[in-house]
């Protein structure tokens, strides 16, 4: 039997983001949805690159590019740049898109890791279109020729996630979502399943449903205070555990990617948008001060703070469960990981589609529910892994927080995974989790982790014909960039750009 109602509580980038998923897959066969929301409460409000994926969910919904970073006040993002993270003084770029191209079938960071060894010290990032492209400042459009160098990258978006949020209301809202103010205060369960029948509002309303989806931020109304489903703390593994968040004054044109410097007790990211700039240090305080901390992000920003710093408190993990009884938990009540890779945008959405396609009957099976959990876990779990091999595939040691990553056990599913790569330069795949080869071969290999072989395959060729091959990739992607248009030029042209300094 088809569900009757869904309830969304909360609202912000998760609340509308699902809402919006939900209306646009579901409207047409009578489901109400509604979701609650307080403006007493707010939202956190400050996660604003993402992951190549957020075009595939806009699009989804028919949302017209052009209209989405306008209405945001958008950049494109080709990847993030990250800065003293294996060495003080290194930088390179975690692209979306792969390193020059595969060569009889063998993954081309082979062929690089052979030049290497060879005394050829061309930097990896030379044979990456959108590397060179974002360092240029520059951005296009992929092309539509698969057979040339700038059409084989990805993309994705620097943007004012609040805006986004009314962008999704909006859109929800013409689909049938209807949208009420009101604080949450109690839950009532059915006495035999457990299962949550209605939450009551402090203005005493009521509100049945027969799915709840709880996108009520770290406080996890209904899938922690009320269902106490527990929580998996990482903290051991990612100890960072609070943020300070401003915005700036922008000074020049905005670039097309994201930066993350290390710091001595954590890490500082710089997001560009057409009429401000993103700041915000993400740090441990027990190596730390929040003053300290403050001080170290206000004395580094390029321009004048738009407003007071907000000051963020949390602890990496998840829940034990993201779907539990009749409640599944998206977005920062289902967990947090730290936005050193743009991956929070990214799991709501990955949290939407799981639900989309395990949608439940009223029966509620159970299955459908492991199933969901087991998704999420593995895309929670890789995330995490994923973020940790920047603290630990590093040479600093310079400080408390540095030496603490140096001496950690790391989790087996890591471990397993560093040591395929420092063999022989051998990348583990598997069917779940958004990070694929190139994103894992861009840090390992730009934090200075260089494998001891390669794949055995590549010496079928000569060394002057891996040259070759290398150098023609290479001098295809520096003409590509100098036929790109700058970035700022793109966003003006393309239709994008809102009058700068606008708010």
């Amino acid at each position: 039997m088809r569900l009757r109602k869904i309830c969304i509580l909360g609202g912000g980038t998760s609340g509308w983001m699902t809402a919006a998923g939900l209306s646009n897959k579901y409207k047409s066969l009578g489901i109400e949805i509604e979701l609650v929301e307080s403006e007493q409460i707010g939202t956190v409000g400050v996660g604003e690159a993402t992951l190549p994926h957020i075009r595939f969910f806009n699009q989804s919904l028919g949302i017209d590019e052009r209209e989405f970073m306008k209405a945001t006040r958008a950049t494109f993002k080709l990847g993030i740049e990250f800065c003293d993270w294996g060495r003080q003084g290194d930088r390179y770029i975690h692209p979306f898109g792969d390193y020059g191209e595969p060569i009889d079938g063998v993954d081309f960071h082979h062929f690089w890791l052979r030049l290497l060894q060879n005394g050829h010290n061309s930097r990896l990032d030379d044979y990456s279109y959108p590397i060179l492209a974002a360092e240029a400042g520059k951005f296009q459009l992929p092309g539509k020729d698969v057979s040339k160098i700038g059409s084989n990258f990805g993309y994705a978006y620097q943007f004012d996630s609040s805006r986004y949020a009314v962008l999704l209301r909006q859109y929800s809202e013409k689909n049938g979502v209807t949208r009420t103010e009101g604080k949450a205060v109690k839950a009532s369960r059915d006495p035999e399943s457990g299962f949550i029948s209605s939450i009551t509002l402090e203005s005493g309303q009521t509100i049945e449903a027969d799915l709840f989806v709880d996108c009520s931020g770290f406080r996890g109304v209904l899938i922690e205070q009320e269902l106490e489903t527990g929580y998996d703390d990482w903290s051991e593994w990612l100890p960072c555990n609070r943020a300070i968040a401003v915005a700036c004054e922008t000074k020049g044109p905005s670039v097309p990617f994201t930066r993350a410097t290390a710091r001595k007790a954590g890490w500082q990211w710089r997001i560009p948008l057409q009429h401000r700039v993103g700041n915000g240090h993400v740090y441990c305080s027990e190596f730390i001060s929040d003053d300290a901390a403050r001080e170290q992000l206000l004395s580094t920003l390029e321009g004048q703070p738009l407003s007071e710093p907000k000051q963020l408190y949390f602890k990496t993990g998840k829940r034990r469960k993201l779907w539990n009884k009749n409640v599944v938990a998206i977005g920062l009540s289902g967990g947090f990981l730290e936005p050193l890779e743009s991956t929070s945008i990214h799991l709501i959405q990955e949290g939407i589609t799981a639900l989309i396609e395990l949608f439940p009957g009223k029966s509620f099976e159970t299955s459908d529910a492991e199933e969901y959990n087991r998704r999420m876990d593995l895309n929670f779990d890789r995330v995490r892994d994923f973020l940790l091999l920047h603290y630990v595939a590093t040479q600093r040691d310079d400080s408390e927080m540095w030496r603490y990553f140096r001496n950690m056990t790391l989790p087996e599913s890591l471990q397993e995974k560093m040591e395929a790569w420092k063999s022989r330069g051998y990348l583990l795949r598997y069917e779940q989790g958004v990070f694929l080869p190139p994103s894992w071969v861009a840090v390992m290999a730009g934090q200075n982790l260089i494998p001891d072989g390669y794949d055995l395959r590549v010496n079928r060729k000569t060394l002057d014909e891996v040259v070759s091959v290398t150098d023609t990739i290479k001098q295809q992607s520096k003409i590509a960039v100098t036929q790109t248009p700058d970035h700022a030029a793109f966003l003006a042209q393309y239709g994008a750009a809102a009058e700068m300094g606008a708010g």
